[in-house]
Formats: structure tokens, C-alpha cells, sequence
């Protein structure tokens, strides 16, 4: 076994978080920690933190709107004619009233009602067609955003660092993508229109209520202070609630995606108990914090329209005592309780549009936290021009790392690899092999000292630069949904049938490939499990060489073959060694011996460097390794 960083992988920590942080203990059995985090409300996250995640949430959201603000605006002014259309329709209705129909009944023609008929109908045809353009702007604007947005998400984690994938889960990912960006999108099909329609009816009505009747108008607006602390009260918790949602169903996807990810594990240990009884209390504390939500909802709203409800009566009783007395017309009075009705209404809906509200805020927090990281291995600003056809001269120089802070990995290595040789690493689990192939893979950065290749230092080589030049092939021989093809094209998607089979067949894969049901185009299935494990690594290899680097990195990378498998690739193995610079990690001697050049390591330090044959013989640290692997065949 290859010695691995710390996988730090408490749900939704804070990202950002490094290995050796809060955040970077991992166990078996997170149930503890879970409770804790599920338990955190935003009172308890430092202000700092808070403040910060609301800039960067406002900043993706200014970043988001900003291409699209005239068509904004155009919507904008779609909802206020929208609205001027409805909000006309009591007015229209008091003008029917009291100068249509008087005339009528004194037998002077019915040309006033006729019209105030005729601009209702104009109203409602206005308001129908405006809702209509509204609708359909609206939402071609929202999957506009959308679009850029999963792109922009996805492109981000493909280039964030190994390290931020180390300690940020699988489940985490998925409720980046998934659930934050779908409650993004509720926002952007109901919120907008939700904020701008209520802004509107409550300032619209509160000016004509007033312009109807002043007094009417003022004992109307009495219900404003019953309603500033109703609204108050319920935006206070559910900014509580509505954080505690989110955070709670992220650890439902986390714990859900982690375990079906290792059913195998799960199954073999006979962990399903344990696994369901913590899935039990996570999706239980969904359930209590969704409860909650529903409780507050449950006094706000019945609140909101018993206020209503109330003024109505009030208005309607002290009005009908002023139409009684003639101090107020019928049809002020009749346009006075729409309006009432109308300005309630949206008071009422303002939960589900705060809900709404508060759960996008939150996603975006969480997005604009993941768009914020920077890869630990950044681009260059201004990358060198490496010469077309490089040697592949390796060099590390003065090299220091550690996963976590004061427990060095290699505390000051010096290396140098001529181009064309092969180097073996040997050691103990935790010497520091894997950790030299991540370096020069350029998967993490050194701490400390450089990296070189062909006089390059590898921080100042473009990307795509390194991952053409360096190639790495590890024991996860990790396959993709799609064909045998496509998995061997993987690393040069330009490749031509001839030349995936050529690769094939220089590795010793060609005559497996053929007996399958569909050849070349068979299907892998899911992460390859339609091949064996031999077979899985046989492909990884063609897919190596197809890739045709400069420097190629096996980490282990013939742990998964069987004895015939691995007598199998081991011509193979020189012919793609032949001419390359390749660092060469096993544990299996027999792949060794196919080295120019054997290093033995011991905690990040040389102790033993030399050809394979006279290590043989020296009687060190090699030697002892490789009588016990003669015995092992033995």
C-alpha cells in the first residue's frame, strides 16, 4: 500500500479548510461530529464569516445579473404594467358604480358604464398578455443563467486541486449542483416576480386607498404595526430555520452518497445497521428542522390574514355606517374592500417568497464559498514555452512537504533523473513514494524547494503543457461510462481507431478487447465494472501510452494483476518505458526489475540509490527485499 494524504471529510465544512484543521479528522463513525454541525445555527458562525459569505453571495449574484440587466429591466416594467392593469380594476369598479349605473337608473343611456366595462375588459386582456411575455422572458432568462451557472460550477471543481477534492465529498458536490442550483432556480421563476408584484400591490394600494378616502385610508393602514412585527418575527426565524434546512439535507446527501459508494465495504462488514441507524438521525433532524419551518409558517400565515381579515370587518362596518350616513359613495366603499383584499393577499404570500428567498441566499453562499477557492496549484500568469520535443529531465531539488503542518513528508529531498531512465522508488508504507509521483504530477505543489523538468520549473508549465508531458497511472484504474474505445482515447480524444488498437495491442490488451461482446465499442458500465480488475488495468496502460508523455508515473500500478496478467504486461511495460523518463512504485520486485535505477526511501530520505543488480548484491535494505520476495514465490 501506497502511504495517502489525511482525508478530511466533515460534511459542509467551511471551504477553504486544510488538512490539520477543525475540519480534518476523519473516523469511521461521524455520528458525533455530524450532530454537532447539524446543531450549528447561523448565530453561532463568527460574524466575520458570515459577513464574508454575504459579500461573495451578493458578488456571484451581481456577476450572474449583470449580462442580462436591460432584459431585467424590461421585465421589470412588463410587471408594472402587469399590476397597473390589475390594480386599475377597483378603480374602474367604483367609477362603474357611482357614474355608470346612476345614469342608467335616471334613463340618460348607459355610455358610462359601457366604457368603464370596455377599460375593465382592456385590463384584463392587458394584464393576461403582460403575463404571458412576462412568463415566458422570465423563464428563458432564468435557464439562461442557470446554464452558465452549472457550467461555470463544474468547470470551477475541475480545476480546483486534489487537495480540495481530499477533504470536500462527493455528497457535497452533488448538493452543489443538484439542490443549491434547483433552489436558485425556484428563485428565479417565482422570486422576482413574488418581490416586485408585492412592492407594488402594497405600495399602489396603500396610495389609493388612501386617494379613495383619506379616513377610510388611515384606519386601514392601523394594521401596519401588527404586521411590521409579524413579518419581523417570522424573517428572524426563518433565517434560523432555513439554514438548518440546508445544512441538514446536505448531510442527507453526503451520508446517502458516501454509502452507496462503498456498498461493497458497507456489505462486506456487515454495516448496514450502523449506517442506517445514522442515516435514521440525520434525515430525523430533516424532518425536525423541515417541522419547524412549517410551524412558523403556521402562525405567520393565519396571522397575517387574521390582521386581514379583521381590518376588512372594521372597514366594513365603520364604511357602511359612512355610506349609511352618505359620507362615503357605494362604489368607494366596494373598491375599498378589493383593494383591502388585494393588499392582503400578497402579505400572505410573502412567506413562501421569503422561503424561497432565504434558501437561494443560502445556496448561493455556498457556491460563491466553492467559486471563491483557488486551486493550490494554480495556473501561471505567464507560463514558459517548454522546447516541443523535451527529454524529460527530471530534477528535485532541496524538495519539502506535508500534508499536515509540522509532520513533514519529505524534509529536504534532492533527485535527479536523466531523461530516458527508469527509476524504481522502494520503501515502507509512508516513506514517501506516492508523495514524490503526486509532486511531479504536479497534484500538490512542494512546501518548499522545486520541481523541475527540462529546466522548467513545473509551477511556471501551462496546464495543459504538464498533463501533456507528465502522465500518471495509479492502482484506482479508474474506467468512465462509455466504451473500451473511448476509455483508451481518454487521454487523446483525437485518436484515430487504428491508433487505439495499436496501443491495444503494444500493451497486451487486443486479445481481451476482441473477445468481448462488442469488441473495441463494448461498454464498461459503471467505473468499469465490467471488466476484472486485470482487464481494468490493462486499458489504463494502453490509455498511457496512447498519451504517448514524456514522463510516466506507475504508482502501483500493477497491483491489481494477477500473476498471468502481470507476465503478460511485462513486455509490454519495456516498450512503454522504452525512451521515457518513468518513476516506477511497487511493491511487487518483479516490476522493479524492469528499472535502470533503484531508490529505497525511508521517512522522505535516500538510504540506498543504485542500479537494481548491484543492490542485489550489497547486502542493504534492497537486497533484503528482494530475498523475501524470492521466498514469497517460493
Amino acid at each position: 500500500m501506497t502511504e495517502q494524504p489525511p482525508q478530511p471529510q466533515e460534511p459542509e465544512s467551511e471551504p477553504g479548510a486544510r488538512p490539520g484543521s477543525r475540519h480534518g479528522t476523519q473516523t469511521i463513525d461521524r455520528e458525533e461530529s455530524w450532530r454537532g454541525y447539524a446543531e450549528q445555527s447561523d448565530d453561532e458562525l463568527s460574524r466575520a464569516t458570515t459577513l464574508r459569505l454575504k459579500e461573495q453571495s451578493r458578488a456571484l449574484l451581481g456577476e450572474l445579473l449583470r449580462p442580462y440587466h436591460k432584459l431585467i429591466w424590461i421585465l421589470v416594467g412588463i410587471v408594472v404594467v402587469e399590476n397597473a392593469a390589475r390594480l386599475a380594476v377597483p378603480y374602474l369598479v367604483h367609477l362603474g358604480i357611482d357614474h355608470g349605473i346612476p345614469p342608467i337608473l335616471a334613463g340618460e343611456g348607459s355610455t358610462t358604464l359601457l366604457t368603464v366595462v370596455g377599460a375593465v375588459f382592456a385590463s384584463a386582456v392587458i394584464q393576461a398578455f403582460a403575463r404571458q411575455v412576462f412568463l415566458m422572458r422570465a423563464g428563458r432568462l432564468g435557464q439562461t443563467i442557470l446554464l452558465g451557472l452549472r457550467r461555470r460550477v463544474f468547470d470551477h471543481f475541475q480545476r480546483l486541486s486534489p487537495s480540495f477534492h481530499d477533504r470536500y465529498t462527493s455528497g457535497r458536490v452533488i448538493s452543489r449542483l443538484t439542490s443549491d442550483v434547483d433552489v436558485i432556480d425556484e428563485m428565479l421563476e417565482t422570486g422576482f416576480d413574488g418581490l416586485v408584484t408585492a412592492l407594488l400591490t402594497l405600495v399602489g394600494t396603500a396610495v389609493l386607498l388612501l386617494t379613495l378616502d383619506l379616513e377610510l385610508g388611515l384606519i386601514a393602514l392601523l394594521s401596519f404595526p401588527a404586521l411590521f412585527f409579524l413579518t419581523a418575527w417570522f424573517r428572524r426565524r426563518s433565517a434560523i430555520v432555513y439554514r438548518r434546512t440546508r445544512e441538514a439535507v446536505a448531510l442527507v446527501i453526503v451520508h446517502f452518497v458516501e454509502s452507496m459508494t462503498g456498498i461493497r465495504a458497507v456489505q462486506a462488514f456487515r454495516r448496514e445497521p450502523r449506517n442506517e441507524q445514522i442515516f435514521h438521525g440525520v434525515n430525523d433532524r430533516y424532518r425536525e428542522a423541515n417541522l419547524e419551518s412549517f410551524r412558523i409558517n403556521a402562525i405567520f400565515m393565519p396571522s397575517i390574514k387574521g390582521v386581514g381579515n379583521i381590518t376588512i370587518v372594521a372597514i366594513l362596518a365603520y364604511g357602511g355606517w359612512q355610506a349609511y350616513h352618505g359620507h362615503v359613495t357605494v362604489g368607494v366603499l366596494t373598491a375599498f374592500l378589493l383593494y383591502l383584499r388585494q393588499f392582503f393577499e400578497p402579505l400572505q404570500d410573502i412567506s413562501q417568497f421569503y422561503n424561497t428567498f432565504l434558501s437561494a441566499s443560502a445556496a448561493l453562499e455556498k457556491l460563491s464559498g466553492v467559486l471563491n477557492e483557488t486551486p493550490d496549484v494554480p495556473e501561471p500568469k505567464e507560463p514558459a514555452k517548454p522546447t516541443r520535443h523535451a527529454p524529460g529531465h527530471l530534477e528535485l531539488r532541496e524538495v519539502k512537504f506535508s500534508y499536515v503542518d509540522g509532520v513533514p513528508v519529505l524534509p529536504g529531498l534532492d533527485l535527479d533523473v536523466p531523461a530516458g531512465q527508469t527509476l524504481a522508488l522502494v520503501g515502507t508504507t509512508g516513506a514517501g513514494k506516492t508523495t514524490i509521483a503526486k509532486l511531479v504530477a504536479r497534484f500538490y505543489d512542494p512546501t518548499g524547494g522545486q520541481v523541475v523538468l527540462d529546466g522548467i520549473d513545473l509551477r511556471k508549465l501551462s496546464e495543459d503543457d504538464l498533463r501533456e508531458r507528465v502522465v500518471m497511472v495509479t492502482q484506482e484504474n479508474f474506467l468512465f461510462t462509455g466504451s473500451v474505445a473511448d476509455n483508451i482515447r481518454f487521454g487523446k480524444p483525437d485518436a484515430t481507431m487504428d491508433e487505439i488498437v495499436e496501443a491495444a495491442k503494444v500493451i497486451g490488451a487486443h486479445e481481451f478487447i476482441v473477445r468481448l461482446p462488442d469488441g473495441y465499442e463494448t461498454a464498461v458500465e459503471k467505473r468499469g465494472s465490467r471488466l476484472s480488475a486485470g482487464q481494468r488495468q490493462l486499458v489504463a496502460f494502453a490509455r498511457a501510452f496512447l498519451a504517448d508523455p514524456a514522463v510516466l508515473i506507475l504508482d502501483e500500478a500493477t497491483s491489481s494483476l494477477d500473476i498471468p496478467s502481470e507476465r503478460l504486461i511485462q513486455r509490454a511495460l519495456r516498450t512503454i518505458l522504452a525512451d521515457r523518463t518513468a518513476i516506477v512504485i511497487a511493491h511487487r520486485l518483479s516490476t522493479v526489475e524492469t528499472a535502470d535505477r533503484v531508490i529505497v526511501l525511508e521517512h522522505g530520505r535516500i538510504i540506498e540509490d543504485g542500479p537494481p543488480e548491484i543492490l542485489i548484491g550489497g547486502g542493504g535494505h534492497y537486497a533484503g527485499l528482494h530475498q523475501a520476495w524470492q521466498d514469497s514465490l517460493a
